[in-house]
């Protein structure tokens, strides 16, 4: 018989096409769970469980383990998830967590880097005319030029490159191919990358596009320490990161005329609604717009 949370797993790497780091993700939150209604209820199983020991759960993750509200909502929605597909196999007759409403968060605006800070750091930064000068330099110019997320370059391929098309093939969530347009700046820094690439004396995973001085793939560790690093530099934000250069092409692409629907397809999202988020920023550019421009602005508030 096969265990429950075994099929889960199966079911969110293989119909879902969840990454098994995401799967794992899931998988642990289950779990925790399952260790604490076994230890209140010696015995208890994943499949009698009532919504309040799921409220309990939540009380314990909040009070006692001083987790935030949006890291036990990310819980709960592993849990859901779990609860939806022993649903979908008919394994329980309802999910004890179909009323559940997630717990209050607040909204944290995501500061992006502004024009002049993208122009210090991509200019004013002294990048080594060597492969990591090139690499590093690389790295900045994909995050900010094409919109990729952090795990979606760490696994971009040689191939996925089209020199003629100008073009790059990323592998998003749950499997999905996009192309992302390349533009003439990247391109030029690419190609030298490529060069000093192809000098590197071992090249161990040599159908990955971005290596490591010792020719391996590089990791989500590196990739958020090198940016943190670089933008240390022009910048006093609290937040460095590759997802905040991921927001920033979105808002500089919108704050300059770009159509929402566009950006949707750049980024690789589902849904609009997961786009709108990065439209606080523009917002600003319009009410600047707007105030000069309204007649009943003039030489007014």
């Amino acid at each position: 018989m096969v265990d429950d949370k075994d099929a889960f797993r199966d079911y969110l790497l293989k119909e879902k096409n969840y990454s098994p780091l995401t799967a794992r993700a899931y998988l642990d939150d289950v779990v925790g769970f399952e260790l604490f209604i076994q230890r209140d209820d010696f015995g208890a199983t994943l499949r009698e469980v009532s919504y309040g020991q799921v409220r309990s759960w939540i009380v314990k993750l909040v009070e006692e383990e001083k987790l935030s509200n949006k890291t036990v909502n990310r819980k709960i929605s592993s849990l859901k998830s779990f609860y939806r597909f022993l649903l979908k196999i008919k394994q329980v007759a309802f999910s004890p967590l179909q009323k559940h409403k997630s717990l209050k968060t607040e909204k944290k605006v995501q500061v992006p880097f502004s024009e002049a800070e993208m122009h210090d750091v991509v200019y004013l930064n002294d990048y080594p005319d060597d492969f990591e000068g090139f690499r590093n330099r690389l790295i900045i110019e994909l995050f900010y030029t094409t919109g990729i997320r952090r795990a979606e370059l760490i696994n971009l391929r040689l191939g996925s490159y089209d020199a003629d098309a100008r073009v790059l093939k990323v592998l998003g969530k749950r499997n999905k191919e996009r192309l992302v347009p390349v533009l003439r700046c990247t391109l030029d820094v690419l190609e030298g990358y490529l060069a000093k690439r192809a000098a590197l004396s071992v090249l161990q995973d040599s159908d990955v596009l971005i290596l490591n001085a010792s020719g391996k793939k590089v990791s989500e560790s590196f990739v958020y320490r090198l940016i943190n690093c670089y933008f240390s530099v022009v910048s006093g934000k609290v937040k460095k990161s590759p997802h905040v250069l991921r927001h920033t092409f979105a808002t500089h692409l919108l704050n300059n005329g770009a159509d929402l629907n566009s950006v949707k397809e750049l980024l690789g999202h589902a849904s609009l609604s997961s786009t709108q988020i990065y439209t606080h920023s523009s917002l600003a550019e319009l009410k600047a717009v707007y105030k000069g421009a309204h007649p009943r602005d003039k030489g007014g508030s």
